[in-house]
């Protein structure tokens, strides 16, 4: 008898230990449930943000070699008619040599076309010099943005060689840009 009603505790012990693991077990479950349910959640939200992140990065990298196509064309227009207008000015030096040499004007006249033709000559000076501060100006302006480029790469985290090209940085013959704001150029003297 004895041995029977130890058993029988026994036996009300193991039931209710396994009631009770029986519970515990579905409050995991259920907890598993709630914690992959979240989880999924996450995941999708992770992936639109990734997405967001993605479709700024290529907005960006666009507008930044749009600017950069813009900004080397107009270098490349203001290189040109800079060049174009230095080989009219040698030739009409040429030519104005040519004619004084081959006239034989008196001191009065040779003086109001020589005074006639500096002038022609400053203007033409003076727009050179403004074509080549426009020039300077728009470089430093490249210039700039390729460095605020870098500078939201580094930010994003993104190297700068994963990009698939190295930035052109302009440049104008024989003058140095400093690293002020594109419009403090200061204008030549």
């Amino acid at each position: 008898m004895e041995e029977l009603r130890r058993r029988a505790e026994n036996y009300d012990k193991i039931k209710s230990l396994y009631e009770s693991k029986k519970i515990q077990l579905k409050n995991s479950e259920i907890d598993f449930k709630n914690s992959k349910w979240e989880y999924e959640v996450l995941l999708q939200k992770f992936e639109i943000i990734q997405k967001e992140r993605d479709d700024l990065y290529n907005k960006f990298i666009k507008a930044i070699n749009e600017v950069q196509q813009k900004s080397s064309l107009k270098n490349l227009l203001l290189e040109k008619k800079l060049n174009t207008l230095a080989d009219s000015l040698e030739k009409k030096e040429a030519q104005l040599n040519e004619v004084l040499s081959a006239s034989n004007l008196d001191p009065a006249s040779l003086s109001v076309v020589t005074r006639k033709l500096e002038e022609v000559l400053d203007a033409k000076n003076t727009s050179i010099r403004d074509l080549q501060y426009e020039l300077a100006r728009v470089c430093k302006a490249h210039n700039d943005i390729l460095r605020t480029y870098e500078a939201k790469l580094r930010q994003f985290g993104i190297p700068i060689e994963e990009i698939g090209f190295k930035p052109l940085e302009s440049t104008v013959a024989g003058q140095q840009l400093g690293r002020g704001v594109a419009g403090l150029v200061t204008s030549p003297p």
